[in-house]
């Protein structure tokens, strides 16, 4: 369980084939010092587990039904990866309950400046239409972030300075592909309502 709010941008060092999965190395200096084999971490959102650490780096495996739901099969060395790990009991929850798995990866339809805030424009699929509102959570590469507002087959996000500078949010363009998953609590209701 995550809490949406980003320790650290890292970066890909090495990237590496396993079967149909991927396997990669992630430099991340600030963080390697609270991470240990076996531990859950955020990594653009999605949850992937650490299986080894040297130096400044982990390694994580990508199996392949994550590749095939995620901007992970896109992935190049040297992109910018924002981290988190894992909660612990007892530590603030500054954003909201974020489960590390993907729904889909959207599309960044328009980015536009407002004064010092950024207001991003993302893709909202068919299937994710009823699980996002107008000022309900919304996790974006494993960012926390607010829906400022629901369209019909997008959204928008008004993104405050430090959010965009301490994230990889500041290095996407319009097309990019970002990590989207839903509200946990809205997941849950809908699947309660639909099941009536």
């Amino acid at each position: 369980m995550f809490t949406g709010i980003i320790k650290q941008v890292g970066k890909v060092n090495n990237i590496k084939k396993t079967g149909k999965g991927l396997e990669i190395v992630i430099d991340c200096p600030g963080l390697i010092n609270r991470l240990k084999i076996g531990d859950s971490i955020a990594v653009d959102g999605c949850c992937l587990t650490v299986t080894s650490k040297k130096d400044s780096k982990f390694t994580s495996d990508i199996s392949y039904k994550t590749l095939e739901n995620t901007t992970f099969k896109d992935i190049n060395e040297g992109q910018l990866l924002n981290l988190e790990e894992s909660l612990s009991m007892g530590e603030k929850i500054g954003g909201h309950f974020v489960s590390g798995h993907i729904d889909n990866a959207a599309k960044i339809l328009g980015i536009d400046k407002k004064g010092i805030f950024y207001n991003f424009k993302i893709e909202l699929k068919e299937e994710n239409q009823p699980l996002i509102a107008t000022r309900g959570s919304v996790t974006i590469d494993g960012i926390s972030l607010t829906v400022a507002e629901k369209l019909k087959d997008s959204f928008k996000l008004a993104i405050i300075p430090h959010t965009y500078n301490n994230t990889n949010l500041k290095i996407k363009k319009v097309g990019s592909m970002v990590n989207l998953e839903v509200d946990l609590f809205a997941r849950y209701i809908a699947n309660y309502l639909g099941n009536k």
